[in-house]
């Protein structure tokens, strides 16, 4: 436990950033919840282990994070954000039925184009949507 407190207790410090508590537990609950969590789903799973945990806290600090570029946004839809741990490029899937979001590799070397030749590329995202093998087995049983 003190090494994973130690470890982001590091990637804070190395990115100049306040150190605190919240954002420690936070930055943990992140790492080990590759679900994609809503800054909402953060805030009342954290609301188990710190009661007094503020929703403004929550969405200060995952901005805080997104800022410092130890986590991503992830805008699927329209009307939702999402965030995740895993900054290695990669695809993402939504299941349509049950709402899940599966990461997967991808070689972005081969989504390259002559057409962007001289662009600047900031961000790169695939996302796929359709229903999950899991809610397909359901369906058939």
């Amino acid at each position: 436990m003190e090494k994973t407190h130690e470890k982001y207790t590091k990637m804070l410090d190395e990115k100049g950033m306040k150190i605190s508590h919240q954002r420690i537990k936070i930055l943990e609950y992140l790492a080990n919840n590759l679900c994609h969590p809503t800054a909402d789903k953060v805030l009342s799973d954290m609301k188990k282990v710190l009661p007094t945990l503020s929703k403004s806290t929550v969405y200060k600090t995952l901005n805080a994070l997104v800022d410092a570029n130890l986590l991503k946004e992830l805008t699927i839809e329209d009307n939702e954000i999402r965030y995740e741990y895993n900054l290695v490029d990669h695809g993402h899937f939504k299941c349509e039925k049950c709402g899940n979001i599966y990461d997967f590799d991808l070689d972005f070397s081969m989504l390259q184009s002559d057409k962007l030749n001289g662009f600047k590329i900031n961000e790169k995202n695939v996302f796929f949507k359709g229903v999950c093998k899991d809610c397909l087995s359901a369906d058939k049983a």
